[in-house]
């Protein structure tokens, strides 16, 4: 289990995520009050891992985490509100270099983090493994578009699902903003993360991107050079092709290796639904979805591409995909969009 330091401005929350923590086998060996003795506290206790609070007096979570990746990268485990306020901030902690986050109950500190003390105490040791040594791969501008990919070089427009999970914010953020406007391609993303957080999500994406990317609402339609972000709490099926695009419904099936949105889920929808080029890519995270999901878009005919383990901060789905042997190629993100671009004229140059 892991070495702590829990970083909240509420000397009664310390004490609960304290308790929680060596509960459930971890050994906590310091704690702060804010963010400037956060630093102190990692630099002296050298920990597996930080649990920080997002708001708090003086140095905030976020300036912390920023200095700690300067200084002492050590995985860092964000808890954040439910509140919208909440979910911004938490993705500018993750954008600083924080691995994951864990929502407080109702916004307020109570005793309700009891009820998810398992939770915790499980993320704490998924976050405890993630490599924070490399740069986070967070420059959108890295790759040149390349201007001969456009709608009209497909008679079916090519597909994308993106699979992620601990870690993969980042470097969705980085691929999606590297892809062209013109792109072509109807993309789907599966990033697992709570209902309160992927509409917010897919608004960052958009922000950031010259494709159009929104939260996919039931009856939806992704079309070329859309992308959809799969809501938290449901899973993601294509059930059709609408002209040029694509028909998605959403679904409260039970979860697929305990998530849902589950990767698997939506990439065997598509592979059993969609014509046209397939593409589907899984990036870091913990477990093994996308792996029997790749298996489908290889057995129809896709390609499938997969972060390198070593460049992900958790390899374990990048791992699990590697190992069904349909993989197509294994780069680090930022190769990621030129191997699109790669992949996507070699199925315009198949295209009938």
């Amino acid at each position: 289990m892991a070495d702590v330091v829990v970083v909240d401005d509420s000397q009664f929350m310390r004490v609960q995520i304290t308790e929680i923590l060596e509960a459930g086998g971890h050994t906590v060996v310091g704690d702060a009050s804010n963010g400037k003795a956060a630093i102190d506290a990692v630099t002296e206790c050298d920990p597996d891992v930080v649990t920080m609070d997002v708001k708090m007096p003086g140095m905030d979570g976020i300036e912390a985490v920023e200095a700690i990746m300067d200084e002492q990268p050590t995985p860092v485990l964000m808890l954040s509100r439910y509140t919208e306020e909440g979910a911004e901030t938490t993705f500018d902690a993750l954008d600083a270099g924080a691995v994951d986050f864990m929502m407080k109950p109702n916004g307020e500190v109570t005793t309700g983090l009891v009820e998810y003390a398992d939770d915790l105490v499980e993320l704490v040791d998924i976050v405890s493994r993630a490599d924070v040594s490399r740069s986070l791969a967070t420059d959108a501008s890295t790759v040149t578009p390349e201007p001969e990919l456009a709608v009209a070089e497909w008679e079916t427009p090519p597909t994308i699902v993106i699979a992620a999970s601990t870690g993969g914010p980042t470097e969705i953020h980085s691929i999606i903003g590297s892809l062209p406007g013109s792109l072509g391609a109807r993309i789907l993303i599966v990033q697992h993360m709570p209902e309160q957080f992927t509409g917010r999500f897919a608004n960052r994406l958009d922000e950031l991107s010259e494709l159009s990317v929104r939260e996919a609402q039931p009856g939806d339609t992704v079309e070329p050079n859309e992308v959809l972000v799969a809501r938290g709490g449901n899973h993601l099926e294509v059930d059709g092709e609408r002209g040029r695009g694509l028909q998605v419904t959403l679904t409260d099936d039970p979860p697929v290796h305990s998530v849902r949105p589950a990767a698997d889920v939506t990439l065997q929808s598509v592979a059993d639904t969609v014509s046209g080029p397939l593409l589907s890519v899984v990036l870091s995270g913990m477990g093994k979805d996308g792996a029997s999901g790749v298996e489908a878009i290889a057995a129809a005919g896709g390609h499938v591409v997969v972060q390198s383990p070593d460049s992900a901060r958790i390899s374990a789905m990048p791992d699990r995909a590697i190992e069904t042997g349909v993989v197509d190629r294994t780069v680090p993100t930022e190769e990621i969009p030129e191997t699109l671009f790669e992949v996507l004229d070699t199925a315009t140059d198949q295209n009938p």
